[in-house]
């Protein structure tokens, strides 16, 4: 971290002892364990075999990581903060006569002006408390009491006389912690001390020996013994008395030293009438108005007495006064009154609060700290707003994440056993239609069971591109065409009170992506941009090459340099407000009403952007209306691929197959579907609930077996490692995976399993039985 240079001190964040701050040792400490977690969480990934711990444990290193830098960044602002703070200070009392200090929480030496510097041998982080023993006796106990004072009042003032020299201590505790102190030396007093005091020599148990002229007068007599003229016994060296003079009781401050003997020398000293204490943080040079931190002081109900010249610009106020902080920021969660009642009856004070500003701007975070003053005579508050907007913007990013991850778990979990189901369904079906020809009365009805488990599927499939696990069937594209296939659609979906227009680049490179997928982004922000033109208008989807020369960084992401085809959707509609333009991707978020919408269209349309390894961005004038950008990847063939290949004949699949099918699956009624499909075709089935189950079989040495079908995700053993292990005594024999999960179950990084082809969930009967006959082929 940078050092801030004051005199002959280098401030720096190693200047303060993090003893005194437990909530920054646990931003460090808990900084460097998120980060320690990530790193073992990106180590073991390397060594866990399937695909979803994998992909939670490449997750929770993102996060972890993370919160950990967030962690260390916000740590580095405070100290950064405090050093300014503690820099200023200094700056302000450079020139000041009195010994002025300033510690840390525990007393350890973080500067002091010249002053101090010339009067105390002294040196960066000793202890106050050492400093100071050659003019207190008690130093430590002096420095401990005062402090103690001030972590309740804020401020402590005291007159203390030790070794024949006395001073006026004042102290203040300021946000850091970091502690003033400055030392007004007692002249006064002294001069008293030197010419016109009265002293008494006592003996033992209190007998007065010996009184000066001085002390004769003031009693008015002669004494035998202290009690006498001194009110409130016992005696304490250094602390005010209440002594009966000729005149009546007056209050003194007492000396006293031990003369040998088993005497003692006393000395009465007058109390002298001084100026109020200077607080040099609100009066120096206009600390108030100069200094770098936003300040307002408010009363109990919240009203302005008066704000700082930062605090003004931060609020957005017209002038230093007028006005109630409740009008100026939200979030406290119960009314802002009740936290400044709290306050001005000292509870509550060393605990901050995180609260949004009531801008029109995009949304600023402060965290706001109160202190107890008192002005002309009158106690009020006074609030040190410190903007907290990256902070905040850190932690939602970090509850954004976590929340995306946990849905897209949800989602993928919940797309597995739909998948299963909708296989029985629609397989259970296919099986009944074999049976019932077009003129059968059921027939119409199995034909509507079909197509609906059909649309179950393409909802399944939407709910895994919204977590962008889904399998895209990839290839190259040309937008202009799949564009101008869809405008039918597109026109039937928006009215007849909206014009749909369509602009080509005449040079547009090809994309590689899912055709079926694409379809669906168009779609899905075509028809938002329908529905925020409600008065109808035009849409505008229009198509360019865009080539970057260097890197593009927008919206937290970075564009590569390189060729891109762009995507252009605008509309003439009502427009997005600033604040909600970067939540439109988040899952449920939606500003239509309810029952319009569900808030998934744009999160979809976000997975498969980025799984198609695209960009989207958004811009919005409110009233004027909305522009989304697609930034796809050009697609750059090789040479081989430019070469024409000559397509495959196509053969007509026998009605009939032969040959010893080893099916495993532990969903039931999948099962069930899956053997008896396979064994209509003419196969021979051998059916296993449990990878264990199918090993066992597989023992039989004499069993023949041409192919195995199985499930990938299971309990127990998974797909690929039975099949891996059967593999080492039959290395022949041809696989079919099938799950209800993403391909990439079989996890990153693994060895591809030869001769195996994967088929989705959900499969009807005849992609089941000619996945199987062309394996076998």
């Amino acid at each position: 971290m940078d050092k801030i240079r004051h005199g002959s001190w280098d401030l720096t964040a190693t200047s303060y002892q993090e003893g005194d701050n437990s909530l920054g040792l646990a931003f460090r400490y808990g900084a460097f364990a998120m980060l320690m977690m990530a790193a073992a969480a990106l180590v073991a990934s390397w060594f866990v075999p399937t695909g979803v711990i994998r992909t939670a444990l490449l997750a929770g290193t993102g996060t972890m990581g993370s919160m950990g830098i967030g962690w260390l960044l916000a740590k580095a602002l405070a100290d950064w903060r405090r050093m300014r703070r503690t820099s200023l200070l200094l700056d302000l009392v450079e020139g000041d006569p009195d010994y002025c200090f300033v510690t840390d929480g525990r007393g350890g030496l973080i500067g002091a002006n010249k002053s101090a510097r010339t009067r105390f041998s002294i040196d960066e982080g000793t202890a106050l408390a050492v400093v100071l023993r050659d003019v207190f006796a008690s130093a430590e106990g002096v420095l401990y009491r005062l402090q103690n004072r001030a972590e309740s009042d804020g401020y402590a003032v005291e007159d203390i006389t030790s070794h024949a020299e006395g001073f006026r201590v004042y102290t203040r505790l300021l946000p850091g912690p970091i502690v003033f102190w400055r030392l007004e030396p007692d002249s006064a007093q002294h001069s008293a001390a030197r010419g016109d005091q009265a002293v008494l020599t006592l003996g033992r148990n209190g007998a007065v020996l010996y009184m000066n002229a001085r002390a004769r007068d003031l009693a008015g007599r002669r004494v035998k013994r202290i009690e006498e003229i001194i009110e409130d016994m016992p005696l304490r060296s250094g602390s005010v008395h209440v002594v009966t003079t000729a005149r009546g009781p007056v209050p003194m401050i007492l000396h006293s030293a031990e003369t040998g003997a088993g005497r003692i020398e006393l000395s009465l000293l007058p109390v002298v009438e001084r100026e109020p204490v200077r607080d040099p943080v609100a009066e120096v040079d206009g600390g108030f108005d100069n200094l770098p931190v936003s300040l307002v002081k408010v009363d109990a109900d919240g009203t302005i007495l008066r704000a700082n010249p930062e605090a003004q610009r931060m609020l957005s106020l017209s002038g230093p006064t007028g006005g109630n902080l409740a009008e100026h920021m939200v979030g406290l969660g119960r009314p802002l009154v009740d936290w400044l009642q709290e306050a001005m009856e000292g509870r509550g004070l060393h605990r901050s609060e995180f609260l949004r500003l009531t801008r029109d701007d995009p949304e600023v975070f402060v965290q706001v700290t109160l202190k107890q003053v008192t002005e002309a005579g009158k106690p009020c508050l006074v609030a040190v707003l410190n903007d907290a907007t990256e902070l905040k913007t850190l932690e939602m990013q970090i509850v954004q994440s976590q929340k995306m991850q946990a849905i897209g778990q949800l989602a993928g979990g919940v797309a597995h056993d739909f998948n299963n189901l909708l296989t029985a369904i629609s397989g259970h079906c296919d099986l009944m239609l074999l049976r019932h020809d077009q003129g059968d009365p059921d027939y119409s009805d199995l034909v509507q069971i079909n197509q609906n488990a059909n649309r179950a599927a393409s909802l399944v499939g939407q709910l895994l591109a919204f977590s962008r696990k889904q399998n895209l069937r990839r290839e190259v594209l040309d937008l202009r065409d799949t564009l101008s296939d869809l405008m039918h659609l597109l026109n039937r979906l928006v009215g007849e009170r909206v014009t749909l227009t369509l602009k080509h680049d005449p040079i547009l490179p090809p994309v590689r992506g899912d055709k079926r997928q694409l379809e669906q982004v168009i779609v899905n922000l075509v028809v938002n941009a329908r529905d925020a033109m409600p008065d109808g208008g035009e849409i505008v989807v229009e198509t360019e090459r865009r080539v970057l020369r260097e890197a593009m960084e927008r919206d937290r992401a970075v564009v590569e340099p390189g060729i891109y085809v762009s995507v252009r959707i605008t509309d003439e509609g009502t427009g997005i407000p600033k604040d909600k333009l970067q939540k439109v991707f988040e899952p449920f978020f939606t500003t239509k009403r309810p029952g319009e919408g569900t808030g998934l269209g744009l999160s979809t349309v976000y997975g498969i952007v980025k799984q198609t390894g695209g960009f989207i961005f958004v811009d919005s004038v409110l009233g004027q209306g909305t522009c989304f950008t697609l930034l796809l990847p050009a697609f750059e063939p090789t040479t081989e691929a430019q070469v024409p290949k000559p397509e495959p004949e196509a053969r007509k699949l026998p009605e009939k197959g032969s040959g010893v099918v080893l099916l495993v699956e532990d969903e039931a009624p999948v099962r069930a579907f899956a053997a008896r499909a396979l064994r209509l075709r003419g196969y021979t089935v051998i059916e296993a609930e449990t990878a264990e189950e199918a090993l066992e079989t597989l023992e039989d040495k004499s069993l023949a077996v041409d192919i195995f079908v199985t499930d990938v995700v299971m309990p127990g053993l998974d797909g690929p490692t039975w099949v891996r292990e059967a593999r080492k005594s039959r290395p022949d024999v041809r696989v079919v995976f099938v799950s209800g999960y993403a391909e990439d179950a079989f996890g990153e990084g693994h060895e591809e399993i030869p001769n195996s082809v994967f088929l989705p969930k959900p499969f009807s009967l005849t992609d089941l039985t000619e996945t199987v006959h062309q394996q076998l082929s």
